[in-house]
């Protein structure tokens, strides 16, 4: 008998480069991870839930269960991915005012490792607040991967020259790093 796959859980923020999130699903699967997207509600609009419901074998999740509702499998890891200055924020205070914050919110406190690639511009990437939560998280074990030789700020109004070299292989490595 084969032992079961890993679950991966994939939160996925409004950002850019969320349309293209099957490029770090497809070799997810092929490490032998189960893939569960997360999107915050705003990323909806974003991504082809359809596509993805494919290719991961799941729905896509953005809010709570209803009651009766079956459950996601607990998350083995979680990438968050692209993650936004927003979301960074609302982690890093603990607000778990949607499903997938909610998700983040228990991750560390479970043991289960967790990884955020941002897509922030560099003017949001300088502020107090952002650099502070950046240390808050990596205080608790988050690896954030942010800095030289992982995800370098782009000037404001220049991201979507960057969907393209968006480095989802960088956030699966540093999983494989730590869980």
């Amino acid at each position: 008998m084969t032992e079961p796959d890993k679950i991966l859980y994939v939160v996925v923020c409004a950002a850019g480069p969320a349309a293209e999130v099957g490029r770090l699903i497809a070799p997810a699967q092929d490490a032998g991870w189960t893939v569960q997207v997360i999107a915050t509600p705003p990323a909806l609009n974003f991504i082809d839930v359809p596509r993805l419901e494919r290719q991961t074998g799941r729905p896509v999740r953005s809010r709570y269960r209803n009651p009766g509702e079956s459950r996601s499998p607990r998350a083995d890891a979680i990438i968050v991915a692209p993650a936004t200055y927003n979301t960074i924020n609302k982690f890093a205070q603990g607000i778990a005012d949607t499903y997938a914050l909610g998700v983040l919110s228990e991750a560390p406190c479970l043991g289960i490792p967790v990884v955020v690639l941002p897509f922030v511009n560099s003017a949001l990437a300088a502020r107090a607040p952002f650099l502070h939560s950046v240390a808050a998280l990596r205080s608790e074990g988050v690896r954030v991967l942010l800095g030289p030789g992982e995800f370098e700020p782009h000037p404001p109004g220049s991201g979507g020259s960057r969907f393209d070299s968006y480095p989802w292989a960088l956030a699966l490595a540093k999983l494989a790093e730590t869980a």
